[in-house]
């Protein structure tokens, strides 16, 4: 039925056929005649595939076969999305804390003590750009964290969302937000998250991961996403308020 679904020949091609990651695919001409379509309507169905980071498309290597990730597709749509609205990030950010708290101790209970000596030394170097002078802003710290918690889920559909989460807090300007109360608060929060993984607390963990994601939301409409707009900043509280 799924590949009944796909509305694309190329892809329906590529599936039926069992191609596997790195594979090279034929070249246009030999798809059309196979196919029976037109290189032109073939080149189409190329650039979605190669929009969605299905395939890789070189002058010398040809077509290959991309490993499926969820990202490309999710992330074109929220840009949009936010290119249209940027208070549309609200809605995205209460959906990311939802997935993050959902998937937390499956997260956890699978990262191994490698992990944990990266999220530790992410916490000292957050801490020396925020205690340094000048003080710098640690975004880079801030989506490494994050994104290593989750890394070693075996769903590609979460962790595209929550890698293109931090695309979208790109996009709406949060990554310069330079408030140091806040960065500190958040990074304090980040602190005892990392205590709890290392201690094997993964209750308290997700309880301080819940608590943190309230900041974002109460800092009286500072981001872009939220200047006026408070009743979607409300609104946003009320919908999360379920899981703290």
């Amino acid at each position: 039925m799924a590949l009944e679904k796909l509305d694309s020949a190329l892809l329906r091609y590529i599936v039926a056929n069992g191609f596997k990651p790195g594979d090279r695919l034929p070249c246009l001409d030999d798809l059309s005649t196979e196919l029976k379509i037109s290189v032109g309507k073939l080149r189409e169905q190329l650039e979605v595939a190669r929009s969605l980071g299905l395939v890789d498309v070189r002058t010398r290597s040809g077509i290959r076969l991309e490993e499926y990730t969820f990202l490309p597709a999710v992330r074109f749509s929220v840009l949009y999305a936010l290119a249209l609205d940027p208070a549309q990030f609200d809605a995205f950010n209460i959906l990311r804390n939802r997935v993050e708290a959902a998937f937390w101790h499956d997260a956890v209970t699978r990262l191994t003590p490698e992990d944990h000596t990266h999220l530790r030394d992410l916490l000292g170097k957050a801490w020396a750009k925020l205690n340094g002078h000048p003080i710098r802003i640690p975004h880079v710290e801030h989506r490494d964290l994050h994104l290593t918690i989750f890394g070693r889920l075996q769903n590609p559909f979460v962790k595209g969302l929550l890698e293109a989460y931090w695309e979208a807090y790109e996009a709406v300007g949060l990554s310069v937000f330079s408030d140091y109360t806040y960065l500190r608060e958040v990074w304090t929060y980040h602190e005892k998250i990392v205590d709890a993984i290392e201690a094997g607390q993964y209750d308290d963990g997700y309880r301080f991961l819940v608590q943190h994601t309230a900041l974002l939301r109460n800092r009286d409409g500072t981001h872009p996403a939220a200047q006026g707009a408070p009743e979607q900043m409300a609104g946003a509280q009320a919908i999360f308020a379920d899981i703290s």
